[in-house]
C-alpha cells in the first residue's frame, strides 16, 4: 500500500457545514481535504436564514461583509395569523441585531451562500465526484474508499455528510431516518405578480394558520428582487422514492387558500414552480465521535427547518470543533472530540427539540440565547 494517498484531515461532504469546517480548520493551520459526492457545484436550494450567531463565524472566515452585501436584511421576524393578519409577535432584527447580538441577520439564497463558501476553499483540496462507500479505522489512520475507486488514508475524518451519513452508520449502525410527518413546499415567486398585488410584503414574515401549518416568506437578495416561501404542512406519509416532488399553485390554494389573508393569497397567486420536500428526523444521538471519526451538522443532529437554524447549528459545530482541535492539537483528537461534544450537545439538542416542536418566535420571546451566542468565544473545557 505504498501508493496510498495520505492526508491529515478528511471532511466528508462539502455542504454548508462541511465547507465551513474546511475553511475554519485551514485557517487554524490544519491540513484539510474535502470530499464531495456531487460531480460539481450547482446553485441548489432556495432561501436560508443566517443569524448573527453564524455571521460571527463568517467574520472569521472573511465572508461576513460579502454575504451582508448579497443578502436581504429583515428589520423584524413577524409572526402573523394567516387568516386575520393579526401580529402574534414582532421580533426585532436589523440594526437591533447589530447592536444587541453583535452581527447582522440576513436571508439569502442557499446557493449564493454556498458559492461564497466554496470560493474560499483551496481548489486542489476540494474533491468532487467522491462519494464515500466504505471506511475502516486502523491503528494510525482511517482507510476511506470512494465510489470512483480511489482510496485515501486520513488521520482524522469529519462526517459532514448529512442525515444519511455513511460515517454515522459506521458509528451507530444502519438505521433509516424517520419521516417526521411534515413536508415543506418551496418556491421562488414571480416578482412582477407579487408587486402587482399592491401589498407591502415585509422582508421576513412567518404567517401562522394554526398550530398545524405555516408559510414563511422573505427576500433572498439585498435589493429584494427575489422572494421565496417555504411551508410546514403535516401529512400522513411520504410515499415517494425521490428526495422531492413537484407541487403546484393549485395544491397551495387547496392547503392555504380558503379564507387566507390577502397577502397569503398573493403569495399563492404569484407561485410559478413549487416543489414539495419531506422533513426527516432522528432522535438525539448518544454518540458524536468514536476513535478518529467525528460528526457534525445533520449527520449528528438533523432537525426540521422551522427554527431556521439547521445550517446554523452545523456551522456552529464546525467552529467549536476547530477550536477544540486547536486547543489540544490533532494528535490528542480524542480529547478534542470530547471537548467539542461537551460544548455543543446541550445547545444543539435544545435547538433540535424546539425546531421539531415548531414553536419558535410564534409568540413574543427573547431570542438572545440563539442569536447572541458566539461560537468563537464560548467556553471550552
Amino acid at each position: 500500500m505504498t501508493d496510498l494517498d495520505r492526508i491529515d484531515i478528511a471532511v466528508i461532504g462539502a455542504g454548508l457545514g462541511g465547507a465551513a469546517a474546511a475553511a475554519l480548520l485551514t485557517d487554524a493551520g490544519f491540513s484539510v481535504d474535502v470530499f464531495e459526492q456531487a460531480p460539481e457545484f450547482v446553485r441548489l436550494g432556495a432561501g436560508i436564514h443566517i443569524g448573527p450567531n453564524v455571521m460571527k463565524i463568517f467574520r472569521r472566515i472573511g465572508l461576513e461583509d460579502r454575504l451582508a452585501a448579497i443578502g436581504s436584511h429583515p428589520d423584524h421576524w413577524f409572526s402573523r395569523d394567516g387568516m386575520t393578519g393579526e401580529y402574534l409577535s414582532r421580533i426585532r432584527l436589523g440594526d437591533f441585531s447589530l447592536r444587541e447580538y453583535g452581527a447582522p441577520y440576513i436571508t439569502i439564497h442557499r446557493g449564493d451562500l454556498h458559492a461564497e463558501q466554496i470560493g474560499v476553499l483551496d481548489k486542489n483540496r476540494l474533491h468532487f465526484d467522491h462519494g464515500l462507500t466504505d471506511l475502516e479505522e486502523r491503528d494510525d489512520h482511517v482507510l476511506l474508499t470512494f465510489a470512483n475507486g480511489r482510496q485515501i488514508a486520513a488521520g482524522l475524518v469529519i462526517g459532514a455528510d448529512g442525515i444519511n451519513s455513511i460515517i454515522r452508520e459506521k458509528l451507530l449502525g444502519i438505521e433509516k431516518p424517520r419521516f417526521s410527518g411534515w413536508v415543506g413546499h418551496r418556491a421562488l415567486v414571480d416578482m412582477d405578480k407579487l408587486r402587482a398585488t399592491g401589498l407591502d410584503y415585509e422582508r421576513c414574515v412567518k404567517w401562522w394558520w394554526s398550530q398545524s401549518r405555516h408559510i414563511m416568506a422573505y427576500a433572498t437578495t439585498n435589493d429584494a428582487s427575489e422572494y421565496y416561501y417555504v411551508t410546514g404542512v403535516p401529512v400522513d406519509s411520504w410515499d415517494h422514492e425521490t428526495g422531492y416532488v413537484d407541487s403546484s399553485r393549485d395544491e397551495m390554494a387547496a392547503i392555504f387558500g380558503d379564507g387566507a389573508h390577502p397577502m397569503v393569497q398573493g403569495l399563492i397567486d404569484s407561485t410559478t414552480e413549487v416543489t414539495k420536500w419531506p422533513f426527516w428526523n432522528r432522535d438525539p444521538m448518544s454518540l458524536w465521535s468514536s476513535g478518529r471519526l467525528c460528526l457534525l451538522g445533520d449527520a449528528c443532529h438533523p432537525m426540521r427547518p422551522h427554527m431556521a437554524q439547521g445550517a446554523g447549528m452545523a456551522i456552529e459545530d464546525a467552529a467549536v470543533l476547530t477550536r477544540a482541535l486547536s486547543l489540544t492539537g490533532a494528535a490528542d483528537y480524542r480529547n478534542a472530540f470530547t471537548i467539542y461534544e461537551n460544548a455543543r450537545k446541550e445547545r444543539a439538542t435544545m435547538v433540535q427539540t424546539i425546531s421539531n416542536a415548531n414553536t419558535w418566535l410564534k409568540e413574543p420571546e427573547d431570542p438572545a440565547w440563539v442569536y447572541a451566542y458566539d461560537p468563537m468565544t464560548v467556553a471550552l473545557h
